[in-house]
């Protein structure tokens, strides 16, 4: 018995397969952005072949010709316009990773306090977030501003015990100036941090296994404080304080912090933590109230509740709106330059403005953003997946 011959799958069969359809549909999708991407690229390159402007990054080599009145690293205006960018983006990196630890620590704080008993601490934590939350941020950053620039002139500057000095240019405080030999010390302390956090992953397995306590505190405080305390004794003592002069017009040596940065640091730590004090509530009101209960019924009291039994919890439902609560902080301090606060953008805007490599620079921001939120996207998505809750 003959039949008739086999052939391949028609074309109507493949196209009612739903993963071969599929797989076109993203081929042509792929396709169609590197054409679109192809696009701008080529347009770009011969507008600015008409106007006579050469694309690169061979500019970031230039002299800068400018000062940045807050910097982490030694930088003059002789310096180059990579070197401004370098001391731009630690100042993005500095207000933002302030900003987070703040705000972090405020919201959960106001979190807790909005769901307290006490009925004025209550109704204090509400208004303050529902207060700060309708602001608009950019109000808030000039505000504190403001402000800050309406303190005494540096001749009148407040002093608090002949050290530090606040008037309308800022913070004047001694600066750690460090000797040969502290490094080791410094190198000593972070060892501790890393051997501290073993000691403590070891003692925690050994506790679980067989029951039995260790004393991880103190071996802790002995790795993390003894051991560099010690060391730094026997090298002599190898760091001495820059402490700030008062001199005709201005104070002399130690470290300055600029109103610009205490502005934007405290208006992003506010604004910031009345959201985080909403995700904060919010997850802690997700824990089933038998959680509470049943703490309650083994005598533990509703502080050693909060800490131990409801907030481990809670931390499943907090960390991904809080990452981004991060993620909103870090790109938020790019308004820094409505304050004159030299943050990479307002540093950026600068050297476009000098240079006119406009297209370099805003990719340059473009990418260092990018970067910035992909690092705190992973890590938080890294201790999301630690704290998350694993069935047996």
């Amino acid at each position: 018995m003959t039949g008739k011959p086999r052939h391949g799958p028609s074309l109507g069969r493949l196209w009612t397969d739903e993963r071969v359809r599929g797989a076109i549909f993203q081929f042509l999708t792929v396709l169609g952005l590197i054409a679109f991407v192809w696009f701008l690229v080529a347009n770009t390159s011969d507008n600015m072949a008409q106007i006579g402007m050469k694309a690169g990054f061979g500019f970031l080599g230039d002299q800068a010709f400018f000062d940045i009145n807050q910097k982490l690293i030694d930088y003059t205006s002789t310096d180059t316009y990579g070197r401004a960018l370098m001391v731009g983006l630690l100042n993005t990196l500095l207000v933002s990773v302030l900003g987070i630890v703040a705000a972090t620590l405020l919201g959960f704080l106001m979190g807790v306090l909005r769901l307290s008993h006490n009925w004025l601490v209550a109704r204090l934590a509400t208004v303050y977030v529902e207060t700060i939350r309708n602001i608009p941020l950019l109000l808030q950053v000039v505000f504190w501003w403001t402000l800050l620039t309406e303190l005494p002139r540096v001749q009148e500057s407040k002093s608090i015990a002949g050290l530090v000095f606040l008037n309308n240019r800022g913070v004047r405080m001694p600066a750690p100036v460090m000797e040969p030999g502290m490094g080791i010390v410094v190198v000593a302390f972070l060892a501790g941090i890393v051997a501290a956090f073993f000691v403590t992953r070891w003692a925690t397995r050994r506790r679980m296994e067989t029951g039995q306590p260790f004393p991880s505190i103190w071996v802790n405080l002995g790795l993390v404080v003894g051991a560099p305390v010690a060391l730094f004794l026997l090298l002599g003592q190898p760091l001495h304080w820059d402490v700030p002069v008062l001199g005709t017009f201005n104070f002399s040596g130690g470290f300055r912090v600029t109103p610009e940065l205490v502005a934007l640091w405290w208006a992003l730590t506010v604004y910031t933590g009345a959201f985080i004090a909403e995700t904060v509530r919010g997850g802690i009101l997700a824990v089933s109230k038998g959680q509470t209960e049943a703490a309650q019924a083994l005598g533990l009291s509703r502080g050693a509740t909060m800490r131990k039994i409801v907030l481990p919890q809670a931390l499943r439902v907090i960390v991904p709106p809080l990452t981004s609560q991060y993620l909103n902080l870090t790109k938020n301090s790019s308004l820094a330059v409505a304050i004159g606060y030299q943050d990479l953008v307002s540093v950026g805007g600068t050297i476009l403005n000098q240079s006119g490599h406009s297209i370099e620079i805003v990719g340059i921001w473009l990418a260092v953003y990018l970067s910035l939120s992909v690092g705190t996207s992973a890590f938080m998505n890294w201790y999301n997946h630690r704290v998350r809750l694993v069935e047996r």
